[in-house]
């Protein structure tokens, strides 16, 4: 069987900007609410997706913000994106998807535990974490736990991130932490770009390992006073970005492979759902939807 891990977060941004502005009978926004049920359904028919959760940032904010006052928090999101955060994950749920729901770690957390978790079961094939998250790119690990896009219906493997990021998925947190991510809030530290940061982490494998001393890089690599200089400068700050960017594998998810085995919508919860958001019509494209047989 194969594993489907959605970041529901990242579906529902995509579904705000992408999908059509919609009303409920009671006046509320909830374009972005519908969309996501219908990309979500348009996942199920597949017959090879059996086993599915869904992750969402119930808060946008999370223990990172304890640790770094400049890293991401709610301001800016528009209040009709954000109004329909909680009636996201209720739209899952009334599915029969298995949710997740993130206030202390985030919805990336939960990907990455889960993808750990469930890539040690001997009847999982693969897992496929659904999201174009960059950061989710350092929970890939050869070809069993991959990143894909369905937008661009793009699988992402090992050597895949390797060719588009020029370094293994183990080094991604060390990427971001040197060159910075602008939507999460890390600033990453000065002159150091992606193809600099690629090239001498390949190479000694960490940014712990990074010389400070530039002779010690072995061959040239362009601006290496002016980059070795900012690295040393930031050697105080490095390990909290890097601890920032790093996705945490502990998070503590109850449901068993087992429970995430997608068994259809139950017909008392996403009728009234579908109702409240005056969405009746997505009740009937369900009924063209009915759950395969447990792939083994």
């Amino acid at each position: 069987m194969k594993v489907h891990l959605v970041d529901g977060t990242y579906e529902l941004f995509r579904s705000y900007y992408g999908a059509p502005s919609a009303k409920s009978p009671s006046g509320m926004e909830v374009g972005a609410t519908r969309g996501i049920l219908s990309s979500l359904l348009y996942l199920l028919r597949s017959p090879e997706v059996t086993h599915v959760a869904v992750a969402f940032d119930t808060v946008i904010e999370s223990f990172r913000n304890e640790l770094f006052a400049g890293y991401k928090t709610g301001a800016g999101i528009d209040p009709d994106l954000y109004a329909q955060f909680p009636l996201a994950e209720r739209a899952t749920r009334a599915l029969g998807l298995v949710t997740w729901s993130m206030i202390e770690f985030e919805a990336d957390d939960a990907l990455a535990a889960a993808a750990a978790r469930f890539a040690t079961d001997e009847r999982v094939e693969q897992v496929l974490i659904c999201s174009p998250d960059k950061d989710l790119m350092q929970c890939v690990q050869g070809e069993r736990i991959v990143v894909f896009d369905r937008l661009r219906k793009i699988v992402l493997d090992e050597d895949a991130v390797r060719k588009k990021f020029g370094v293994p998925p183990r080094a991604i947190p060390d990427l971001l932490a040197l060159v910075g991510d602008t939507a999460d809030g890390i600033p990453g530290i000065p002159h150091w770009g992606a193809k600099s940061a690629a090239t001498l982490l390949d190479r000694f494998g960490s940014l712990e390992a990074i010389p400070t001393d530039p002779a010690a890089w072995g061959a040239p690599v362009r601006g290496a006073a002016r980059l070795a200089e900012s690295l040393a400068l930031g050697r105080e700050v490095l390990p909290l970005y890097k601890r920032l960017a790093t996705l945490r594998t502990d998070v503590p998810l109850t449901e068993s492979l087992d429970d995430l085995e997608w068994k259809g919508a139950p017909p008392d919860a996403i009728a009234p759902f579908c109702e409240e958001i005056g969405f009746t019509k997505f009740t009937e494209s369900l009924s063209m939807s009915t759950p395969t047989a447990p792939q083994s």
